[in-house]
């Protein structure tokens, strides 16, 4: 493990650079950020990079985004925290803004399917192996194998993620403090209280308004592209303040630009108040993240000492990581539904996995260039 503190300006090329990439969802983001960090650069160990990911499951806000700056934080402390995030973001936010400029001149989204329908399969290459890297260090014995398997099994019935986190954690928690012979104190740790305020009613459309209604959603937001068209929906739709088919609009542009699909805000944001709305809206649905991130990561060593705690981290990371499983089988029943996507991820799980195996960034770029040109067969 590399304990030296590293340049702001190493950890912002990198996170830039997986901005530029990060496509197929947070699983996916994860994963490349788990070769750059963990495997090629050795940041942090396999043990804390896990820790991470189960303690910021349980925290709202885009987790992949939360990650990065989580890693930043390891790296370059506090300023590397916001280097790495605003670095992660940047990409997603001037490419949504930019379609939501053209969205807004000409009434459409430019053509860009035949390119994303190779992306997708190529990434489940990518999860799969971040899966097993992370498998391993995560099962620790049986009883977590078992606390995996319950959790993968109530995922894919459509149990809310949060809740079989949660339930992971607690369960095992007092199962293996129970089994515990040590008898050392358990230092107790002050939970995060997160209060939401109210909102008074909202007649016109300024750019304070944006800025604190994507404020609202940032902080309270917990799950899936899904969940956060909830959120907007009920918001915006109900509001008046953007019809139903624009929403879904915004949310695609989300899901197909690379970088979190929470950037989905910027291109709403210049639907409603032009570029400052854009600006207003980024701001506000990202910013409780950093909060949440700078209050949680001086916590989780914390929890890592205290036996207890460190019996819910365990369980949480096996749980992450059946969630990540999931993730993967239910991408890979939605992707590999013709030849083509299948041709395409074999080669990526041939390229990931193989005697030739090449960084997770040229399997996006072989990806989406051989999607393309097999629409054109």
């Amino acid at each position: 493990m590399n304990k030296e503190k590293g340049s702001i300006s190493e950890i912002s090329k990198l996170f830039f650079k997986l901005g530029c990439i990060a496509f197929g969802g947070p699983a996916a983001h994860i994963a490349m950020m788990e070769e750059e960090v963990v495997e090629k650069r050795k940041w942090m160990t396999r043990q804390h990079f896990l820790d991470l990911i189960g303690a910021t499951n349980l925290i709202p806000g885009p987790n992949s985004t939360e990650m990065t700056m989580h890693c930043g934080h390891e790296r370059g402390g506090i300023l590397g925290l916001f280097a790495a995030g605003i670095s992660f973001i940047f990409p997603a936010v001037v490419i949504t803004g930019i379609l939501g400029f053209l969205y807004v001149e000409y009434g459409e989204l430019p053509q860009v399917e035949p390119f994303i329908f190779g992306i997708k399969p190529a990434v489940l290459a990518i999860i799969a192996a971040a899966v097993v890297k992370l498998g391993k260090k995560a099962l620790k014995g049986w009883e977590l194998g078992i606390l995996g398997a319950l959790v993968l099994t109530a995922s894919l019935l459509g149990v809310n993620e949060i809740i079989a986190l949660l339930s992971a954690g607690i369960l095992g928690a007092l199962y293996f403090y129970s089994r515990s012979k040590l008898s050392s104190p358990v230092h107790s740790l002050a939970p995060l209280l997160f209060i939401q305020a109210g909102t008074a009613a909202i007649y016109k459309v300024s750019v304070m308004n944006v800025f604190w209604v994507f404020l609202k959603v940032g902080a309270i937001l917990y799950g899936s592209g899904y969940v956060l068209f909830a959120y907007l929906d009920a918001e915006l739709v109900m509001n008046g303040w953007l019809t139903r088919p624009e929403l879904i609009d915004a949310i695609a542009v989300g899901q197909f630009t690379p970088g979190p699909v929470l950037s989905t805000a910027t291109f709403i944001g210049y639907q409603l108040a032009g570029w400052q709305g854009a600006l207003a809206a980024s701001v506000g649905i990202f910013l409780p993240s950093f909060l949440f991130v700078w209050m949680l990561n001086p916590l989780i060593p914390k929890m890592r000492s205290s036996k207890l705690l460190a019996y819910f981290l365990d369980s949480v990371n096996v749980a992450a990581v059946a969630v990540m499983v999931a993730v993967l089988l239910v991408m890979g029943q939605d992707t590999l539904t013709n030849w083509r996507a299948s041709v395409i991820a074999l080669l990526g799980a041939f390229f990931t996995f193989g005697p030739k195996k090449l960084n997770a960034m040229w399997i996006v770029a072989g990806g989406a260039v051989l999607g393309y040109l097999l629409q054109l067969i």
